[in-house]
């Protein structure tokens, strides 16, 4: 018997003895995170499934893993011998979690959560679905219960953003959100996602893999500002930097009594989307909320003019980076060494050798052949390949600097491609480039724009299933909110100072797969007689690879925007390179 099945058995024992006849268990922490502490990892730990985004149901004679098409075939591979079913979210013939929930438990049976693993909005939304049928949703930790060896909560050590790379200081922030919640007539403002609180106190950590935050709740008042943490990873320059600011330091478990405590006659606004539902449980009856998206989630959003400049240092430096790892790529894989494992690697090697370097910003995905199709892969001992000559490889790759975030895809061939693989790849660098040469109003949603990236793949009945566009966090986190461009609809509109990722993508399962990705920053365009326009600037700084493209279908326009991209490239990368590297460099930018 696998371990997993073990601990489902152990895990439906505990669910009869707490009444409980259906769990669901999502891939999140308190804070609403995608990359969460190991201490947090419930449904990693009772499948063996770790995507960033999945939540696994449990019923006493059932399982069911809920994921999306980015992890289809890696769910398919790690769910093997767990007995826990893959559901496809996104297909017709799929149901969703509640609805399936009802259509397999009876009235009056119970199901459980923990409610600190979701959000407010998430919890209420199931609280009404099942009371219809009359089902029961009770707060109950069975993992808890069970994990006997669970992680302990990360202990590292906090330090601070200096204002040199944050653009403001923590008081500024500070006044700007108290400022905001005056006007919105909020007397109390509690702070759970940790890339928020890390922007509003310029405070960042080693708690979370790729996000530099650290693990802590905030609450802030007209007249003062708490932040919850371990003291133990305050150190003696945190705590004078924040005693400046006046924010008090209390314990991490501290918020609990405090929201507790909280006058019946204040008004608290809290982000339900982000807000846990145990903490939510805990204010006061007596006390007005208001639910609604965070202040923090937006400022943050809009980066300052100090953000943006460290930015664009921070391109120079992935791209001479990225330079070094592709030339020793070049001449690595035909001796036959290169592997998928070893790709990740390298880049980690040539990226920490530059100023600033913090860690990687997600981890790195090498897919070569087949394994480019799978959008989320990661190679593992067992999975990797060795890449060799004849075919397509994607790499998909990221930084942290302490003065800015990559996030960079290139594919590239090894060889010979074929008809097909110059078509799909030319589809993908069309809406690329189409997204990133648009004009568009100021008031425009991300939504509004996302065809743009489709249309010449849509021509041909093609289509990819993930977004075009995430926003990126500021040393922060690599996938950042609240703007996005992705079909789904966002009431988000795009404004200058967001920082998006621009990645379309086409994908054969059993073949290969393609993304290009640059980031770009939304900046002021034109006013005119019918209003102002917006437009983007492309930041990233590494070469397109030119031998995939189909000149065919390839317009004089795109060659425009693809060789003045490429100049640009060669402009700012080249000085901080070896002669030999120039060579290369100058290679890969030649004007087509």
């Amino acid at each position: 018997m696998s371990i997993f099945l073990n601990r489902i058995a152990s895990f439906r024992k505990a669910m009869q003895e707490n009444g409980v006849h259906a769990c669901i268990i999502p891939g999140t922490d308190p804070h609403a995170s995608e990359y969460i502490a190991d201490h947090w990892k419930e449904r990693d730990w009772i499948s063996g499934f770790d995507g960033s985004a999945g939540t696994i149901v449990i019923t006493l004679e059932d399982a069911g893993l809920w994921t999306d098409s980015r992890y289809f075939l890696q769910a398919e591979n790690q769910l093997q011998g767990s007995s826990i079913k893959l559901m496809k979210m996104g297909l017709a013939e799929t149901p969703g979690i509640v609805p399936w929930l009802i259509s397999v438990l009876k009235p009056g049976e119970t199901v459980g959560v923990n409610a600190q693993m979701f959000s407010v909005n998430a919890y209420a939304s199931m609280l009404s679905e099942l009371k219809k049928y009359e089902i029961a949703l009770i707060n109950v930790d069975i993992a808890g219960k069970i994990w006997n060896d669970r992680p302990a909560i990360p202990t590292f050590k906090a330090f601070m953003q200096p204002e040199k790379y944050a653009g403001k200081s923590t008081g500024d922030k500070l006044s700007q959100v108290k400022e905001l919640m005056q006007k919105n007539l909020a007397d109390v403002l509690i702070l759970t996602a940790l890339d928020d609180i890390a922007w509003l106190f310029n405070i960042r950590g080693y708690d979370v893999s790729y996000n530099p935050v650290v693990i802590a709740y905030a609450m802030i008042f007209n007249d003062k500002s708490v932040l919850y943490i371990n003291p133990d990873k305050v150190t003696p320059d945190v705590a004078d930097a924040l005693a400046i600011n006046k924010v008090e330091i209390k314990s991490y478990e501290h918020i609990n009594d405090d929201i507790c405590q909280i006058a019946n006659n204040l008004t608290v606004w809290v982000d339900g989307g982000k807000l846990n539902q145990s903490l939510f449980a805990q204010i006061p009856a007596g006390c007005k909320v208001v639910n609604q998206m965070s202040p923090v989630f937006k400022l943050k959003s809009i980066k300052n003019e100090v953000e943006i400049a460290g930015f664009k240092n921070a391109m120079i430096k992935d791209g001479v980076a990225l330079t070094k790892f592709f030339v020793w790529l070049e001449k690595s894989i035909p001796q036959g060494i290169v592997t998928e494992t070893l790709i990740a690697d390298k880049l980690r090697e040539f990226r920490s050798q530059q100023d600033l370097f913090y860690g990687e910003s997600f981890g790195t995905i090498a897919g070569f052949a087949d394994h480019g199709a799978v959008i989320h892969y990661k190679a593992d001992e067992t999975s990797s390949y060795d890449v060799k000559p004849g075919h397509i490889l994607l790499i998909d790759s990221g930084g942290q600097y302490f003065d800015g975030t990559t996030d960079i895809t290139r594919t590239i061939t090894t060889g010979n491609p074929t008809a097909e693989q110059k078509l799909d790849y030319t589809l993908v660098l069309k809406g690329h480039i189409a997204l990133a040469t648009a004009v568009f109003p100021t008031g425009t949603r991300g939504s509004q724009l996302d065809i743009l990236a489709r249309k010449a793949m849509w021509d041909r009945a093609m289509n990819y299933g993930h977004g075009t566009g995430h926003g990126i966090g500021h040393f922060l986190n690599v996938h950042e909110g609240p703007q996005s461009i992705r079909m789904d609809e966002n009431p988000i509109v795009l404004e200058p100072g967001m920082m998006l990722s621009n990645e379309p993508g086409m994908y054969r399962d059993g073949k290969h797969g393609f993304r290009t990705e640059n980031l770009i920053l939304v900046k002021e365009h034109t006013k005119t007689a019918f209003g102002s326009f917006l437009q983007f600037e492309t930041l990233t700084l590494f070469p397109i690879d030119t031998t995939l493209i189909d000149f065919d279908i390839f317009t004089q326009e795109e060659r425009k925007w693809l060789n003045q991209y490429h100049q640009t490239v060669y402009n700012k990368i080249s000085p901080f390179l070896s002669v030999d590297e120039k060579g290369w460099l100058s290679m890969q930018t030649q004007a087509i």
